[in-house]
């Protein structure tokens, strides 16, 4: 016998989901995207991704699903660990320099540097928790083969014996995060993009590390062989959606991605114009070795009039050559390393 609070309850949400879904439907079927010389619906631009959603879904919000509900929204943005954060600068007083004490919560630098996006992520007129949006948990279903890659992955990501163990982006290859992907995430920073568009081609020139994904439209994939960074991307359209292909990452960006890819595996991309200020960007990773089931998500990449910096990745930093140099040092005396 099912409870009438819960039948209510159950009720009202299939009601609100079936007006969300008239709602999306209409709007998709009433808007008429801007169009190239040739026809196709107009991808360009400048967009960001940046927002307090993030891929994954935290337990924070467990309880409350996919979809922020309205009267929840502003407590949620406002409590929000980034915001607190840009807010309060994690209790920095104007005038005194830090102790240290902060860098155990993963601070290497104050908010002034971050620019993580200050809002929940609207996509198709809801305010999201995660962009996965399959699997109902939003998170990501690891085989455990795929942990086992992630396990491997982290132990030589920790690895000081050379240049090769440290990540993509401290050493200026990708962007971390994926923000260059497929699929495309937000990070703490950087989080514009251009793109541009032909009959042929569409470029997508991500700000973080000026990552360029150039995609050819009616092409073939390269020989397996061939496996470049950001993975081996071709596209199409379907009606006015543009598809992106990808497959054979990068194998060393393989099992660092966001949605980490086994040799059997691809990712889809789907590119929708849907206001005169949003695209809709949808992802699909399929892979039968590392999931154990295809799992999608979305977001909406936003018009801005802000463009992108150039990004100068290692410009008077010098990380990366004193961690190899203490390693080095440690490796000559370990003894006399451990007295320093």
């Amino acid at each position: 016998m099912i409870s009438p609070t819960i039948l209510r309850k159950t009720l009202t949400s299939l009601l609100l989901l079936a007006i969300a879904s008239v709602t999306t439907f209409t709007h998709a079927q009433e808007y008429e995207p801007p169009r190239t010389a040739s026809g196709k619906p107009d991808l360009q631009g400048y967009w960001t991704n940046a927002a307090l959603t993030g891929m994954q879904r935290s337990s924070n919000y467990a309880e409350i699903g996919l979809v922020i509900p309205e009267e929840r929204l502003q407590e949620l943005t406002m409590n929000h660990g980034q915001n607190v954060r840009q807010a309060t600068d994690d209790g920095l007083v104007q005038g005194e320099l830090l102790d240290g004490s902060d860098l155990g919560q993963g601070r290497g630098y104050n908010a002034f540097w971050v620019d993580p996006g200050t809002r929940f992520g609207r996509v198709r007129g809801e305010h999201r928790t995660s962009w996965i949006i399959h699997p109902e948990d939003g998170r990501i279903p690891f085989s455990e083969a795929g942990n086992e890659r992630r396990r491997e992955a982290r132990m030589r990501f920790s690895s000081n014996d050379g240049p090769e163990g440290r990540s993509l982006g401290e050493r200026c290859l990708i962007g971390f995060g994926s923000t260059g992907g497929p699929p495309m995430n937000n990070v703490l920073y950087n989080n514009l993009y251009q793109i541009v568009q032909t009959d042929d081609y569409l470029m997508i020139l991500v700000e973080m590390v000026h990552d360029a994904r150039i995609i050819p439209i009616g092409g073939e994939h390269r020989p397996s062989e061939l496996a470049p960074w950001l993975g081996d991307s071709v596209g199409y359209w379907e009606g006015d959606t543009l598809v992106v292909e990808t497959i054979n990452l990068h194998p060393q960006q393989a099992p660092r991605n966001s949605a980490p890819l086994s040799e059997q595996g691809k990712i889809i991309e789907r590119f929708s114009r849907y206001s005169d200020d949003q695209i809709l960007y949808e992802f699909e990773v399929v892979d039968p070795v590392y999931y154990t089931e295809t799992w999608r998500g979305e977001m909406s990449f936003n018009a801005t009039d802000t463009k992108p910096y150039e990004y100068a990745c290692h410009e008077g930093n010098y990380g990366l050559i004193g961690i190899l140099a203490g390693a080095r040092r440690e490796d000559v005396d370990p003894i006399a390393a451990d007295r320093e």
